[in-house]
């Protein structure tokens, strides 16, 4: 299957995709900006300090570099996918990571890049799941602090969060493609500044109170080295879901107009975005670290010490939950795009799947509601909801999810692409050298998603 926009009317994993042009694309340097810090800046940031803990000094800040600067090589490598040379119909749109895959490396490829793309979707919109209601139930505990002392039993579940944010999201859904959330996704970027901001000047005020900068070159020290390795494992997996762009890369760059060509536009918005993004994780999980040394919280503003003045807080975390749920929305619409094209293909005289209502609400403008956007969609919803519940644990849900999708997808296909099109013969130096790349970074994520289901399979036994 292929993850499309509503105007790339081609098959499901065809090889030569069409020129329509059903919409007008009017992206353009700074709205890509905001949808990649949207895309990237999400709950990840939030781990990031717990990371650092686990990695140390030297270690912690390396790694974020390290991640930033893989994601962009990758950035580099796969926007030039997103326009491939047709001999019969001219320069033709791959509207989709998947239809590039299918374009450059085949079907068989094409179906393995999707079974990760949908991975990633559907783990990412658990992990905001979780996020979203971590952060809620904060803004409730902080205010119990508030009003009855750091001494009060403020004990909340997160069971009714995820259900309030489960049901944002299925009547969000009901919009019909990506391109028709860039305002929520700007709102969305604007709301990973704030909370990224209060993070980062929470911990720099904490660090000027007491006086100390507290954490070590080894990081967090443990009972055993079997529990330090699982701990490092799982702090790379984190960092790793803290740059999940590849996976809606070709559809941002869908919603750019030309000229000047969508890759270059492409690369110099990732440029920015990453840079901007990139700086944020290091002040956020440098400062986070520095202010409670080994015993950083998983969840920076959801630590104890993060609860004065608790009015910042309640502010930081309604800014979390505003921007996922502009994330979750970001991650899912390709999804959606992708089932219903697909659905539709195979029943498209059904008037169930095709036809469109026309809902009208006084006072408000007319709504297009399907009944296969309103089923399927709300049915996605409640199974991410449902998964959240069952696995409620922040760090070692979103280092799984990191962990899964990170060598595929930011790594594997945009290396293969670059070979085949480059026609980098195999054994070059060129061509060591990009596998050597490529079999380093599977390693770190074999042990990374290790560490992370073994931290998973604890919490669950705890």
């Amino acid at each position: 299957m292929v993850l499309a926009s509503p105007d790339c009317q081609t098959p499901l994993l065809h090889s030569a995709p069409a020129e329509p042009s059903l919409i007008n694309r009017t992206g353009n340097l700074w709205t890509a900006v905001a949808h990649i810090i949207t895309g990237v800046i999400g709950s990840g940031v939030l781990s990031l300090a717990w990371s650092m803990a686990q990695l140390g000094w030297i270690a912690g800040p390396l790694a974020m570099l390290i991640f930033a600067l893989i994601t962009l090589l990758s950035t580099f490598l796969l926007c030039n996918f997103y326009r491939t040379p047709d001999p019969e119909h001219g320069p033709g749109r791959n509207c989709s990571y998947i239809e590039a895959v299918d374009t450059s490396l085949g079907k068989n490829k094409a179906r393995a890049c999707s079974f990760f793309i949908h991975i990633g979707f559907y783990g990412t919109g658990i992990a905001y799941t979780v996020t979203s209601a971590i952060s809620m139930r904060a803004i409730q505990k902080s205010n119990c602090y508030h009003e009855q002392g750091h001494e009060a039993a403020c004990e909340f579940s997160d069971t009714y969060y995820m259900l309030v944010f489960g049901i944002v999201q299925i009547i969000l859904s009901q919009a019909p493609d990506f391109h028709n959330i860039q305002s929520l996704s700007i709102m969305a970027a604007v709301m990973s500044f704030a909370y990224s901001s209060i993070g980062f000047a929470l911990g720099l005020a904490k660090v000027i109170r007491e006086g100390c900068v507290k954490g070590s070159i080894t990081g967090v020290s443990t009972s055993t080295g079997i529990e330090k390795m699982w701990l490092v494992f799982q702090a790379i997996g984190d960092i790793a879901f803290a740059y999940p762009y590849s996976l809606v890369l070709i559809e941002i760059q869908d919603t750019l107009k030309s000229p000047p060509p969508e890759n270059q536009t492409m690369k110099k918005a990732s440029t920015i975005a990453i840079a901007i993004t990139t700086s944020f994780y290091l002040l956020c999980g440098g400062f986070g670290y520095a202010a409670f040394g080994d015993n950083t919280p998983g969840n920076l503003l959801t630590g104890f010490g993060f609860y004065e003045p608790y009015w910042l807080i309640d502010f930081a975390n309604a800014c979390i939950v505003v921007h996922l749920v502009g994330g979750y929305q970001v991650y899912s619409q390709p999804v959606f795009a992708n089932v219903e094209k697909w659905i539709c293909g195979k029943f498209p005289h059904s008037e169930f799947l095709n036809h469109d209502f026309t809902l009208k609400v006084p006072l408000l403008p007319g709504f297009r509601l399907n009944l296969l956007r309103l089923s399927f969609r709300s049915v996605y919803v409640v199974s991410t909801t449902i998964i959240a519940m069952i696995f409620p644990y922040f760090n070692q849900v979103i280092g799984a999810i990191g962990a899964v999708i990170f060598w595929p997808l930011s790594i594997y296909f945009p290396v293969e692409m670059y070979l085949k099109h480059m026609n980098i013969e195999a054994w070059t130096g060129k061509w060591v050298l990009f596998q050597a790349f490529s079999f380093v970074c599977f390693v770190v994520t074999v042990l990374a998603l290790a560490g992370s289901i073994e931290g998973l399979i604890s919490a669950k036994l705890s």
